[in-house]
């Protein structure tokens, strides 16, 4: 039995524009040649990577940074609770590729937000998933509102309901 190599369409195709997307914003990131393992394909660690850079790419972009003090991080000062994710179609080649990002639920001292990994233009889906995050109060440890600035960003990105 010969196992046929999953190849995946070529990221060729150029970045899409925020109303490309029904819902959320379309961030453009990078594989890189040393993203993929040793079977050539992204590996599976980098896909919240890439993730992650999206969305630090977003929040920086909208006021919420870190800069090194958790005392006067704000809303940055938060954790993870849940990350689930689902790979769909391997990512087989370096270039440039995007992330789909959009909010499912904005409360008031966590959210849930929602991602896909996709070809550049948006078209092809390699993953997708969901991440929970809770904000701290950097002195105590517990949950604490997100600020209003951060809540209006967010607002921008939620999913509207089915």
């Amino acid at each position: 039995m010969t196992a046929e190599p999953v190849t995946a369409p070529a990221p060729t195709a150029p970045a899409p524009t925020a109303s490309a997307v029904p819902y959320g914003r379309i961030v453009p990131v990078t594989v890189h040649f040393d993203d993929l393992d040793a079977l050539g394909m992204l590996h599976n660690a980098r896909y919240p990577l890439l993730v992650e850079r999206a969305w630090s790419e977003f929040w920086q972009d909208n006021g919420v940074r870190f800069d090194g003090d958790w005392a006067s991080a704000g809303d940055a000062c938060n954790v993870v609770r849940e990350l689930r994710i689902g790979y769909e179609v391997p990512v087989t080649r370096s270039g440039p590729y995007a992330v789909h990002l959009w909010l499912e639920r904005l409360g008031r001292t966590g959210l849930t937000y929602g991602f896909r990994l996709c070809s550049a233009d948006g078209g092809t889906t390699y993953a997708r998933g969901t991440r929970v995050l809770v904000r701290l109060d950097a002195a105590t440890l517990r949950p604490t509102p997100w600020s209003e600035a951060f809540r209006a960003a967010g607002r921008a990105l939620l999913r509207p309901a089915d």
